[in-house]
């Protein structure tokens, strides 16, 4: 029969109860001040916080959790013995469906589905949880278990709130800052009529897509007049002289849109009333 352990020192003179199981006259196993070293003699010598079970070599180092292909593999974070206390944070690997799981104060909290697909989840655990996912619609998915106004994406810049994503049961709102409180210099006297006649609206498709034709702008043009709409530089290109494109967001060309609307509107008044 061949041996599963063999057993040549058991040492516990005087060292706070060392115990060394060394088949191979390497020190192959440590039991030393309650910390176990599996190829260490001196597992204490490593991270306070993560030394009670140390595991080293010269090469690559791993832990293998074996399971059923029905079951779970775990690795549970307790802080006591019933309920949820005993997996307060977990890692687990579902065998039957091939999903990894990750838990926190006792919930699934993300989930790597089998095919790839990514979940995030809010509490209470519901099937109408907040989830991030890659399918073939849609590159990604977000829901709040919320039948009224909710906030789905948060935007800050530093410390900052600049802007979010939220909706309500039937609409979707894309917000940027825009509280009174953080602003100052604010007018309402300036000529949007000549600004927005420098505008150049123009019809093009994009390379990639030759047989697609839309209306929109191109961005350095838009970028001399509404410089705010427009990201990246003209021309600009990286070191090794790639290009680096500019991006325009259009709806920053509205406030303009409508100061030209209500100059006309009073202009065409002005005439009306003669």
């Amino acid at each position: 029969m061949t041996s599963i352990l063999k057993v040549d020192t058991i040492q516990s003179p005087n060292t706070n109860d060392d115990i060394t199981l060394d088949p191979n006259g390497t020190g192959d196993v440590i039991v030393a001040s309650g910390n176990v070293g599996i190829g260490t003699t001196t597992p204490s010598s490593y991270n306070s916080g993560a030394d009670d079970l140390v595991l080293s070599t010269t090469g690559s180092t791993g832990i293998t959790i074996a399971s059923g292909t029905s079951n779970n593999g775990s690795l549970f974070f307790a802080d006591g013995t019933s309920g949820a206390d005993q997996y307060r944070g977990y890692v687990q690997y579902e065998q039957n469906n091939n999903a990894m799981a990750f838990g926190t104060n006792g919930l699934e909290r993300f989930k790597i589905d089998g095919s790839g697909k990514s979940y995030f989840f809010q509490a209470p655990q519901t099937s109408a949880q907040a989830n991030f996912y890659s399918v073939s619609e849609w590159g990604i998915s977000v829901r709040r278990p919320s039948s009224g106004s909710a906030g789905h994406i948060r935007f800050e810049n530093g410390s900052s709130y600049v802007g979010g994503i939220t909706t309500s049961t039937t609409a979707t709102q894309y917000n940027t800052s825009s509280d009174y409180r953080l602003k100052e210099n604010v007018t309402y006297d300036w000529d949007a009529t000549t600004r927005l006649k420098q505008l150049k609206p123009a019809r093009f498709n994009f390379i990639a897509d030759a047989d697609t034709t839309v209306d929109g702008f191109l961005a350095h043009e838009a970028q001399a007049v509404v410089p705010e709409a427009v990201t990246g530089t003209h021309n600009e290109v990286d070191d090794d002289d790639n290009p680096v494109y500019q991006g325009i967001d259009q709806s920053k060309l509205v406030p303009l849109l409508v100061k030209t609307i209500q100059e006309l509107e009073a202009r065409i008044a002005a005439l009306e009333a003669k």
